[in-house]
């Protein structure tokens, strides 16, 4: 394995090593000169002297200090004696050294089975390394690709086809992850058992520990002994991965394990444990919730509360739906129906044990966040019962008295993420082409992110694409981050669209660079060819930003390169 020591600290350690190693001989032939010589017997006479003695006369000077015996004679050459007198202790403590007892050899690392990356993919995985570590210009980016944000693609896409990581890149790779967080997990997967052997020998490197005992290993779980052993055992961090790998395969068992130890447990450790528990919820998990219900700790409280609201069939969804359905109720004028509300007055201690805060953050009224805790946790299939049968988007729809439409519709959103339930989802996202403000939901683009996220693929991209080809891209950069990469055609299609469109109005193209780099990522390699035409300069229009041109087209070309090099890196991992 290569070494972990920098070039120049070894350099420097052996050059220090040469010029000590020159000083003890020259010192030993002093001494071997001294002793072979008859000078009075002064280096006899001053070898009981201590070394802190000789030091002493040194710092002090031998005119000051002289190099003498107590009560014996000065040297006539106090300062030749000195220097005998430390060559004779330096022969003295060489010849006394013991030898060094060697510490054992590390055990070899596990071994990788995966197979070994193609030539080609191994030197571009070289080539981004050590891009990452050169030292950047800043300024403008010019056309030549960003390198540096490719590494994470390189890795997912080696990690999805199973190759092992190469020794000798260990190291560059394991200071590329030091140094960007959001590398770490792809990683460590791809460095494999012998990054984790490596890392155990570096103290730089010890966040490959951490990582690996928060699930980067895969525990085994089939020996029912060697996980009670672990549970009981092991670090907070082997624990939490040990429980989510229980409950991947058998939530049941993992809910059993869990109860061993959960009274016992501190309360910040409670949380944590819990939050394992959304992975493969279920009814069975409701007498173990209710009981989290009563925990000491409000936030454990307040978590358990979240996912019994989360099952509809729970009795918690059954009080919390009791409790909203008091609170907004159809209003029937004529023909037309209506939604009128009534806020909570209070917030009793039944209440606060299903999970309502009671005290509402700075800004907000009391009533209203009561109402929007009850809604929140409300399961949704109630309201299409409440308000005679309709559907989702028709409830949705339906007109709010009193100016409650905001916050109903924003606890109708958050219940809708909660349960994670797509046709609520669809309804207050509403029509992609209508203004946001007007929306049926809210006008949040964090919270339509949300909402977004709960749709299938195709769905969410095509919602996406719709938004971008009526609004632009000004809003749309979070909406983008929740589209599966590489985009599908059409939002990928409206994307390229868009910039064509800002690049034709004379816009500033520095303010479309965080779009830009996410198209870099994310659009599909295959629209390389399209793209070659927006790569010319154009002409500089009248009203347009001083050198957009220039800038735009650079823009194009850095796109069109860094989509031609993703797919040549695809098929470099593909031979």
């Amino acid at each position: 394995m290569p070494r972990t020591t920098s070039p120049t600290t070894t350099e420097t350690t052996g050059a220090t090593e040469t010029a000590t190693a020159a000083a003890e001989t020259d010192t030993a032939d002093t001494a071997a000169a001294a002793a072979s010589s008859d000078s009075s017997g002064s280096s006899d006479s001053l070898g009981s002297l201590s070394w802190e003695e000789l030091v002493t006369s040194a710092l002090l000077g031998t005119d000051r200090r002289p190099p003498t015996p107590r009560g014996g004679p000065v040297p006539a050459d106090a300062a030749a004696a000195l220097l005998d007198a430390a060559a004779l202790h330096t022969v003295r403590q060489r010849a006394g050294l013991l030898p060094a007892v060697p510490e054992a050899r590390p055990e070899p690392a596990a071994p990788d089975p995966r197979p070994a990356l193609p030539e080609a993919a191994r030197h571009r995985l070289a080539h981004l390394l050590a891009d990452r570590a050169a030292p950047s210009g800043g300024g403008r980016r010019g056309a030549a690709p960003d390198l540096t944000e490719l590494i994470p693609q390189w890795l997912a896409t080696a990690n999805r086809k199973g190759f092992r990581a190469p020794a000798a890149l260990l190291p560059p790779l394991l200071d590329a992850a030091r140094a960007r967080t959001d590398l770490r997990p792809q990683a460590l997967a791809f460095a494999g058992p012998r990054g984790l052997w490596l890392a155990g020998l570096n103290p730089d490197w010890k966040f490959a520990l951490r990582g690996a005992a928060s699930g980067a290993l895969h525990h085994d779980i089939t020996d029912p002994e060697a996980v009670g052993r672990l549970w009981e055992e092991g670090l907070f961090a082997e624990r939490v991965a040990l429980l989510d790998a229980v409950r991947a395969q058998d939530p049941a068992a993992a809910l059993a394990l869990l109860s061993t130890t959960w009274s016992a447990e501190r309360a910040e450790d409670r949380l944590m444990f819990l939050d394992s528990l959304r992975s493969g919820l279920g009814g069975d998990d409701e007498p173990f919730l209710e009981q989290a219900l009563s925990d000491r700790s409000r936030n454990v409280r307040a978590t358990a509360a979240e996912l019994l609201s989360a099952l509809p069939e729970s009795a918690l969804a059954g009080r919390m739906a009791a409790r909203a359905t008091s609170c907004v109720n159809p209003d029937r004028t004529g023909d037309s129906t209506a939604i009128a509300v009534e806020a909570p007055h209070e917030c009793d201690a039944g209440m606060q044990r299903d999970g309502v805060a009671a005290v509402p953050p700075t800004g907000r009224g009391e009533r209203s966040w009561w109402l929007g805790q009850l809604v929140e946790a409300t399961p949704l299939g109630v309201w299409e019962e409440r308000f005679g049968g309709r559907t989702a988007e028709e409830v949705v729809a339906l007109p709010v008295a009193d100016d409650w439409a905001g916050e109903l519709h924003a606890a109708w959103c958050r219940a809708a993420v909660r349960q994670r339930n797509p046709q609520w989802a669809r309804a207050l996202l509403g029509r992609p082409s209508a203004p946001p403000a007007s929306g049926p939901g809210t006008a949040s683009i964090a919270e339509r992110s949300k909402l977004l996220a709960i749709l299938d693929q195709a769905e969410r991209a095509s919602w996406v694409a719709e938004f971008i080809a009526a609004h632009g891209l000004s809003e749309a950069f979070q909406l983008l981050g929740v589209c599966t990469v590489p985009w599908a055609g059409p939002l990928g299609r409206a994307v390229v669209d868009a910039l064509d469109i800002a690049r034709d109005g004379g816009s500033y193209p520095w303010s479309f660079s965080g779009v830009m780099g996410l198209a870099e990522r994310c659009l599909d390699p295959a629209e390389a060819d399209r793209l070659e035409v927006l790569t010319a300069a154009q002409d500089e229009q009248e009203g347009a930003s001083p050198g957009a041109g220039g800038y735009w087209s650079e823009a194009f070309q850095r796109l069109v390169s860094t989509l031609r090099l993703r797919a040549a890196m695809e098929a470099e991992l593909m031979s």
